[in-house]
This record gives C-alpha cells, structure tokens and sequence, in this order.
C-alpha cells in the first residue's frame, strides 16, 4: 500500500505535487513493482511489438525458401519449426497481447479515470505473458521448437507421433500466456463498467470502450476451450488419459472443436479492437461525430455473438454433416452483416465531415481497401464447395493475412500515430512517416494479392518446397519481393518513430483537437491521468467543452481535494454512471511479479516431468494470492471521502458489492466456460464413440456420489449463513459457520473421490473413465478453493477485516461456494446420471 503523505497547504500546484508522489513510479528494481497501467500497457505494447519482429523474421525464412522452386535454405524440419512460431508468435504472442496493451494504456484515459480497477492483477497479467513467450522461446536452447503448426493438429501433436518436449513447450507456453489474455479480459470489463468517470452513461462511452468491452467478454468466453483443450491434450501426453485416442473412445476432432471454438472467435477478438482504434481516429479527422453511434454498438454487439457460431467454418473438409455445413456456411456469410454496418458509418462519416489527411487517416484507408477485400475474399470461402477447393492452400493465407494484417496491423499503425503526441508531447515527421506507410501498404499487397492465384493454382500451405513444373515459381518469387519490402517499410516506421521520441518538436495538448477524453491529460501524460476526474454531459466533452482540460487541472471536478494521501478513483453505476464509491487502489508491489514466477514454476515443472515441482509451484502460487488478498482492505475505520462535486462518498470497502465481488463474477463466467467446454467434450465423445459408456461398464450407486452432493450443498448453506451473520455483526457464529462449510468441503472431497475408486473403467482404459476422472477431479479442485477462500474468511473476520460494515469478501466466498454448487449440479448429472439414462449403448 501507498505510505500517506502528510498534509501540505491546499492549492491547485500542492495538489499536482501531492498526486505526483502518490502515483510516481520508483527507479532503479523498484520498476519490477509497478502497478500503474500507463506503464504496463506500455509494457504490453513493446513486449508485442518486439515479438511481431520476431514473427516477421521468420516469416521471411519462409518466404526465403518459398522464392524458387526446389530451393534448398530451409530444410522440412525448420521450415516447419518457423511456420509453428511464426503462427503461434503473431496470433498468441502479438495481436492479442498488443490489443490488450493499448486498451490497457488507454481506456482509463478515455473513462476519465486514473488506473484500471485491478492494477495489480494487470502487472500479474503482463508477467505471466512475458513469462509465457520467454517459456515457448526457451525450447531453442533445448532443440525442442514445436513444429506441429501454430494449431497443433491431432493425432500428429500426440505422444506417439511428437515424442519428446516440443509440443509441451508449445502447450505450456501458450497456456501460461493465455492467463494473462483472461486476467486482462477480466480487468478490462469491470473498468468499463465499474470505473467510468461520473455522467458518463452507458449510451454516451466512447465508441473503443464498447469494442473493448465486447472483445474483453469474447476472450472470457472464447479462451477457456483452448485452454481446456491444451490441458487435457499434456494430460494425455503426460499421464495416458486417452482424451483423443480413437482406439480408445476418444477423437482426434475433439480437438479441433475446442480449438476453433477459440480460433474462429480470436479473428475478431483482434479485429475488434483495431475497428475500435478506426472508429476513435477517424471522426477526429473528419472533424464531426460518428455517425450512426447506436448502430455501431449493435453490429459490434452482433459481431462478438456471431462469431462463436462459425467454429466449424475452418473444419468443412472433415466430414460434417451436410445440415451442419449448410447452418455454419449461412453464419459465416451472416457475421458480413454487422461488419459491412461498420464500414457504411465509417464511409458516411468520411462523406458528411471535412476530411484532414495527416499519418493516421492514411493508415485507416489503407485499412479499409484491404479488410474489405479480405472480407470478399472471406464470403468466397464462407461458401463450402470453394472452400473444398481452397481449403489449406495458399488463398486461406492470403485471406487470413488481408483480414488479420489488414484489419488490424493498419490501424495499430495509425494508433501509433495517432496517440505517439500524447505519449511523448513531440510531433511525428510527416515525410518519414509517409515513406513508411506507402512501403508497407505497397509492400503487402504485393506480397499476399498473389498468393490467392498460387492458391487457386493449388499450392498446398505448409509446404517448403515446389516444383518448377507447377507454375508457382514467378508468383513466389513476386511474394517475397513484396515480404521484404514490407519488412523495409517497418524498419522506417521504427526509425520514424525513434527519431521522433528524440528530436520530434514539442506540440501543444490535444495536437489532432479531438473530442475525446483522453486529449484532456497534459502531455506527456502524468502518472495520475486526471487531476480531477472530470464530470462529462456528451460523447465528445473536449468539443463541447475546450475549457475542460484546465478545469480537471485546477481541481474543479470530482477527487480534487487537496489533501489527498492514497491513489483513489471513482466506483459509479453500470449504466448512469452515478458515483457509487470511492476505491483505494493498492500501491507499487512487487507481488504480481512473485505470484507469476511462483506460477511458472508449476509449467516448469509439467514441462520437465518434475510433478513435485509443478504441485510446489501451484501451492506456492496459491499462498502468494493469499497474501495478495490479505494485505488488500482496511481494519481501521475510514470515513467517506470527499467526491468534490460528487458530494461524500464511502469507501469502496463498506460496499456490499466491492470490486473484488464483480472481478470475482467476471473470472467464474471464465471458470464456467471451462467446465461447460470440459461437459461438451464428454458428449461430443458419446456422439462419435461406438460405445458410451464402454463395454462392461457397471452402473454405479448413487450412495457415495448423492452423499457427496450434500455435503457440498450444506457447505454452500453454511458459506451464505456466514455472510448473513457478519451482516448482523454476530462474529462468533460467523466463524464457526465458515469452519463448518470447510469440514463439509472435506468430507465432499472424500466421499468423491471413494465414489471415483468404486468404479471399474479406469482413467487409462477408455475416454470415458478419463472424462469421468477429470470432470472430478476439475470439482475437487474448486471445492479445494472454496475451503481455503473459508478459511481466509474466517481469519479475516478474527482479524476484523470483515464485520458488518465491510461484508463484501463474504459476499466473495458466498458467490464462489453457490457457483460451486451449481458447477457440480451439472457435473454430477453428467457423471453420474446420465450414463444410468444412457443404458450403456
């Protein structure tokens, strides 16, 4: 936690000075503490970006060998290596992350608030993904690269096809990284709907905060099936459990399900954002608001449920039913629809505002030009007897590249551009930039426009070798002239942007003039944002207000008192945004970074068949959470806050509902997709297994397994009677219920796990006994939380951390036990009943 500062006179320059001390950020090691999210999600950023060069180098290696016909640079093996880290670099380690880093470094900024809700949980996630790539790049240092593809397809990726580590370098790298995405999602969608600025409502946030909203609850739902899968995929690689064994009642294709139900749904997790970075730039330089506002929400809205019901577009070839190719061909050809919404806004804004060309909007049209021809190009493909035609050959990677580097890399492009002044208060050289966005475009359309003929043509992807006689060779070599242009074109746009941080002129606030918040924070931008958190009445409050920016300077808006002591930002309603409380933010620590080594321990340890040291590194993780949480709230009494015009406000501690209650909420519709995708794979097997369950299978007792169920439904009542009697301040009872809902905890582990040795298919025998296992094996483990969270309770309220007037972390216990409940409710219908009903056919 921040120290106070002892009080100084009151003034607007005292304030400044105060707020500065408050939220500077330490020197030296004291940077492996920092929390602030302009700094981690500058560290998003540069961390992306440099990965992005790492991709693109070796996406020159392949286009190197891919120049003439028979050529000899790369062999298979490396040529297939650099595909795999090419791919897995770009989709897990650049665009997503980077995504995340600029709404990360931005959204506070556009909400009027001074940090995300969850700073610390924002550093733990940059970690983790720093972790993450440095894990899946240390396979180099042990001749272990994946070489499988970036989308690691069975049954080539199993134990018996890929022996060795490769392919767990793979899947405990990219699920180390994936934290980070779901933590950040989490972050992201409480920020936006707990922390905008007072009198922002619902209907008057900027325009990147609904795109970020939705992608933010896409990678909630749209991650866990990857992580599921790639979790189940080193079970079986590590212990046997034949989830995608044939011969065994599992499927290969169960793979490629849980994969593109990810897959399919990342396409636009990373468009999203980008189309919201478009459709923030590009009002400013047409000098008039977005036109049609509601519309855009809705296609936005439209386009984030769309996309999950287009799984199977990418699996046409492998034998689906023809009802389900015809409804998946039809959603795949519907997602065009909100899309096409947002392009027609985008050109009418353009045709009834006042144009200004500069860098950014030359980006945002190079964007367009090359999304919508990569959208034609995705209708084509969206129609399955094409589809037949191309699939896997060089018109996917040509479509996949126009939609993907199109869609997102120009205006990441013009974002940089864009926000470089508020960043650096310096101007950006119009020459050099220019140069550097006519190289890229040019380079990149020379590069992929004639991959879609050496598709049509036939070219297979993955190959690393051709030839003469085919006809591919010119076209080739046309690509990679075109891929090392673009790589030049890059190079310009870095020296671009280096000579500007260095030698570019100051420039006054708010350079573009725009109409959004952010423009209204001094430049370069203070580690505190706002002065005050400014009060807003429209979506553009710098257009209908110039003087705002020194009104929040001198204090005038909400937060501005002079004596403030700790970093505090404002709670307020989802949908009026009406302050509701104010919220203490923890300080510098450098908890975030231990619990993220701790937790890389426990993807060391799979990788290096350590299991002592994977079960160290989990409990060691878990007991640096705890810590985490324990140094979180107050035992001292702390009055409500002055809000400025806002009026007094409590403490967010006081609050029945506290941010840690909606993080909470948020992080278990993340857990229950998991379990829902972990329940689809047992009935995808049923459907496709000759037998379900297997032959010999004995009908078990519903003794044990009934037993078990209420022994967890009385420790779920004695969780929510404990939150009731801390309410009604009786603190010894209080502790003895939160005990009693542990001991049941137990006995609920017992009882199932003697239910689990009652039965006669083991978890190596078939699929079945393997699904059965870790389905309870998955509720194990959350009841295992949901004792330790009872326990903490109760040490809390001992402690006095929680009482009558701060219930929120009982509320936090009491949500977790009830979704544990409900968990098993469907686990044990599935485990348990289902399979009486099923009759073993």
């Amino acid at each position: 936690m921040t120290t106070p500062i002892s009080p100084v006179a009151p003034g607007p320059a005292s304030h400044l000075t105060r707020l500065q001390a408050i939220w500077a950020n330490p020197s030296g090691l004291g940077r492996f503490t920092v929390v602030n999210h302009t700094t981690v999600g500058l560290r998003f950023i540069i961390t992306g970006f440099i990965f992005f060069l790492i991709g693109g180098i070796l996406s020159m290696w392949m286009r190197s060998q891919l120049t003439f016909p028979g050529n000899d640079l790369l062999d298979h093996q490396a040529y297939a290596r650099a595909f795999t880290m090419h791919g897995t670099t770009m989709m897990f380690f650049f665009a997503v992350p980077i995504m995340e880093g600029i709404a990360v470094y931005l959204l506070p900024k556009m909400l009027g608030t001074r940090d995300l809700i969850y700073p610390r949980l924002s550093a733990f996630g940059y970690w983790c993904y720093l972790l993450g790539g440095l894990l899946l790049y240390s396979s180099f240092l042990f001749d272990a690269v994946p070489d499988g593809g970036w989308f690691m397809y069975l049954p080539l990726s199993s134990a018996q096809f890929s022996a060795g580590a490769k392919v767990d370098f793979w899947l405990l790298g990219v699920t180390f990284a994936e934290i980070s995405a779901v933590a950040a999602g989490v972050e992201l969608i409480v920020a936006i709907l707990k922390t905008r600025t007072s009198g922002m409502t619902i209907n008057r946030m900027p325009l990147y905060a609904w795109y970020i909203l939705v992608m933010a609850f896409m990678i909630v739902f749209g991650f866990p099936p990857l992580i599921l899968a790639s979790i189940l995929l080193e079970i079986e690689r590590a212990f046997g459990l034949p989830f995608y064994d044939t011969a065994l009642g599992g499927d290969p294709l169960l793979w490629q399900h849980l994969f593109w139900i990810f897959g399919h749904p990342e396409v636009y997790i990373i468009f999203l954002p980008a189309a919201g970075l478009v459709t923030t730039i590009l009002p400013t330089f047409a000098r008039r608001p977005m036109v049609g506002y509601n519309w855009v929400v809705m296609a936005v809205i439209a386009t984030g449920f769309i996309s999950f019901g287009l799984w199977v577009h990418h699996m046409f070839t492998v034998g689906i039913p023809l009802l389900s190719l015809a409804f998946f061909s039809a959603a795949s050809m519907a997602v065009a629809v909100p899309t096409a919404i947002q392009v027609f806004a985008w050109i009418a804004t353009l045709w009834s505002g006042r144009p200004v060309m500069s860098t950014p909007m030359l980006y945002i049209l190079g964007f367009l030009f090359i999304f919508v021809l990569g959208g034609l190009t995705g209708v084509m493909l969206a129609l399955v007897p094409f589809d037949w035609q191309v699939h896997d050959t060089h018109f996917v990677v040509a479509h996949m590249h126009y939609v993907l580097f199109g869609g997102m890399i120009f205006p990441m492009f013009a974002a940089f551009y864009y926000w470089l002044p508020l960043l650096s208060g310096r101007e950006t050289s119009q020459q050099l930039s220019r140069v550097a966005f006519w190289t890229i475009f040019i380079g990149f359309n020379v590069t992929f426009l004639p991959m879609h003929l050496t598709g049509l043509l036939g070219m297979p992807r993955r190959v690393y070798t051709y030839l003469p006689e085919l006809g591919w060779g010119l076209l080739n070599f046309i690509s990679t002239v075109g891929g090392f242009v673009t790589a030049i074109g890059v190079a310009i746009l870095m020296v671009d942007v280096i000579v500007h941080c260095l030698f570019g002129k100051r420039v006054k606030p708010n350079v573009w003039n725009a109409g959004t918040l952010e423009w209204a924070v001094p430049t370069p931008v203070p580690p505190y944002n706002f002065a005050s958190q400014p009060h807003v009445n429209s979506r553009e409050p710098l257009w209908d207000n110039p003087a705002l920016p020194r009104e929040i300077e001198d204090g005038h808006h909400l937060l501005g008192q002079a004596d403030v002591s700790r970093r505090e930002i404002l709670m307020t309603s989802i949908t009026h945004a009406t302050p509701q409380a104010v919220v203490i933010l923890p300080g510098n620590t450098v908890l975030p970074l231990i619990a993220a080594v701790l937790t890389s321990l426990f993807f060391i340890g799979f990788l290096a068949k350590l299991y002592w040291l994977a079960a160290f590194g989990a409990a060691a993780s878990l007991g640096a959470l705890l810590v985490w949480a324990w140094q979180s709230g107050s035992r001292e009494e702390v009055d409500d806050i002055d809000g400025g015009a806002a009026g007094r406000l409590p403490v967010h501690y006081k609050l029945a509902l506290t941010p840690g209650w909606w993080g909470t909420l948020i992080a278990l519709l993340a857990d229950g997709t998991l379990f829902i995708s972990l329940l689809f794979a047992y009935f995808f097997l049923w459907t496709v297994s000759p037998q379900w369950p297997p032959a010999g299978y004995r009908e078990l007792s519903l003794g044990l397994p009934g037993a078990a169920l209420a022994a967890l439904a009385l420790g779920t009542l004695a969780a929510s009677l404990a939150q009731a009697c801390t309410r009604a301040g009786r603190s010894g009872r209080t502790q003895t219920l939160y005990a009693g809902a542990a001991v049941f905890g137990v006995l609920f582990i017992v009882l199932q796990v003697l239910a689990l040795l009652d039965g006669v298919v083991g978890a190596k025998e078939h699929a079945y006994g393997a699904l059965l296992h870790t389905i309870s094996g998955f509720q194990i483990v959350h009841v295992g939380i949901a004792i330790v969270m009872a326990l903490f309770a109760l040490l809390r309220v001992r402690h006095g951390y929680l009482h009558p007037t701060r219930p929120g972390e009982g509320k936090v216990v009491s949500l977790f036990w009830q979704y544990t409940m409900l968990q098993w409710l469907l686990g044990f219908a599935t485990i348990h009943v289902f399979p009486l009903l099923a009759g073993g056919s």
